[in-house]
């Protein structure tokens, strides 16, 4: 991983919690100041709907077949990680921070890599395929400046 400068914003996000960070140390020794947190209740997908899978009937014979359930709480995860790349866009945009490092697991990593604004795009130095939410900050300085 690239040294996270004095400055960076480092934001740490899974599909139900986000934490945005600013390195207020420099890259040998980070400090990491929270500058905002944001999370969403994401019940599992049983407690969210109780519908049955849908069946499809072909047009050419009398068949019918299954229809794959809806993921309601993996949809509800992909719509915060949307989110997520929505308010870095707003911080991107005004001027909030320069160098960006994201650390989220590999899926969701790749769902706000989707949704991602070019402008905060060429702003990212590095990024972590790691779930770190739930790690205290001294614990992700840590674990960010071993990654190589």
């Amino acid at each position: 991983m690239t040294k996270i400068a004095h400055g960076t914003w480092v934001v740490v996000a899974d599909g139900k919690k986000v934490l945005m960070f600013r390195n207020k140390g420099d890259s040998l020794f980070p400090h990491f100041e929270l500058m905002r947190e944001f999370t969403q209740d994401n019940p599992t997908t049983e407690a969210q709907g109780a519908d049955r899978p849908g069946r499809v009937r072909e047009s050419a014979s009398a068949k019918r077949s299954a229809v794959e359930a809806t993921d309601w709480h993996q949809l509800a995860e992909d719509r915060f990680a949307a989110r997520v790349a929505d308010e870095l866009y707003t911080l991107a945009h005004h001027d909030e921070f320069q160098r960006l490092v994201l650390v989220a697991p590999p899926r969701i990593l790749g769902v706000i890599r989707h949704s991602l604004h070019p402008e905060v795009r060429e702003r990212i130095v590095a990024e972590a395929h790691k779930t770190l939410t739930q790690h205290p900050v001294v614990e992700i300085e840590r674990l960010l400046t071993q990654i190589h």
